[in-house]
């Protein structure tokens, strides 16, 4: 699974707009716009989200998953469990 705000986060580390993505991917740009507005998981067709996320992955982004580690140890971005107060 990929969410909307890790779309949005991997576009900025590739310096790239959404027109950009619909290129790379094969998907049209309106569909990028839908899936980047959702909450929480993109949802949509299995086609649609893999064409994506293997562009992505053709670009060198790593989606790490919730609770998975970084499977080369690289430098990245997640959000961690905010702390109980």
């Amino acid at each position: 699974m990929i969410t909307a705000a890790q779309m949005r986060a991997a576009r900025a580390l590739l310096g790239i707009d959404q027109r950009q993505l619909a290129e790379m991917s094969g998907v049209s740009l309106p569909t990028i716009q839908r899936m980047e507005a959702s909450e929480g998981n993109v949802r949509g067709v299995v086609d649609t989200l893999t064409k994506v996320i293997e562009a992505f992955d053709r670009a060198g982004i790593v989606l790490i998953g919730e609770g998975t580690p970084s499977p080369q140890g690289g430098r990245g971005v997640r959000f961690r469990e905010p702390s109980a107060k």
